[in-house]
């Protein structure tokens, strides 16, 4: 029989008040042995409905996107971590759906936009340049350094999932938003098993995306080239 693997739920905000009103009442608990979030300084009263809601807070002690995800990584007593974000876009049913990848030996799962059956928000309309953005970065990943097992093809959604023994192996960067795409190419380059399922995605209920398409892309190239030649 194969062994349950312990799993946490971290809920990654930064002013998201209203997407915790909306989506925190959804959330099974009983279905996670421990759920917190990681704060990156709120001032919209995220902090104190997450804290009346029973849910633990840490903020994250240095800015950042990877930052964060390294704090959740740092306060989880798991086997596994799964990140969500509370902003209305995402199914909250989807976290269900990593415990049975996690028990069959998964090291990294990520739910996907970009995949059959999923939906991304841009597919309505004709002009689709950030989903175009993140196939082509998937691609390229893949053809880098992909040894085996399916092309990752969402490599910048942030509701995934890691085991805590992987996430030390691939020894992220702490500093930048690169932290998902370094994830799936460290994996990658490991040999880790890498696996993905399908998920639908609409607009976020409130506010603008923390990830200005232009600089955040910028960037994630940037580390993509140094990854290139930190070699293996």
């Amino acid at each position: 029989m194969k062994k349950r693997k312990t799993v946490a739920l971290c809920l990654l905000v930064m002013n998201e008040r209203r997407g915790c009103e909306y989506d925190v009442p959804r959330i099974k608990r009983d279905a996670f042995n421990e759920i917190f979030a990681i704060d990156g300084n709120s001032v919209d009263g995220t902090v104190e409905h997450l804290e009346a809601a029973g849910i633990p807070v840490y903020q994250q002690p240095e800015k950042g996107y990877s930052a964060g995800c390294l704090h959740g990584f740092h306060m989880c007593t798991s086997d596994a971590l799964v990140f969500y974000f509370p902003t209305g876009s995402v199914p909250v049913e989807d976290t269900l759906k990593f415990q049975k990848y996690f028990n069959n030996g998964a090291d990294l799962v990520i739910a996907s936009r970009n995949i059959k059956g999923a939906r991304n928000e841009e597919d309505v309309n004709f002009f689709q340049p950030r989903k175009w953005f993140v196939l082509g970065l998937s691609l390229l990943t893949a053809l880098l350094w992909r040894r085996k097992g399916p092309i990752i093809w969402d490599v910048l959604h942030g509701v995934r999932g890691m085991t805590v023994e992987a996430f030390k192996c691939i020894d992220p960067r702490d500093t930048g938003v690169s932290i998902d795409l370094e994830m799936v190419a460290r994996a990658y380059k490991l040999g880790l098993t890498i696996e993905q399922f399908p998920t639908s995605e609409v607009g976020r209920l409130e506010g603008a995306t923390h990830f200005p398409a232009l600089k955040t892309g910028s960037r994630l190239l940037g580390y993509l080239w140094r990854e290139v030649w930190r070699g293996c």
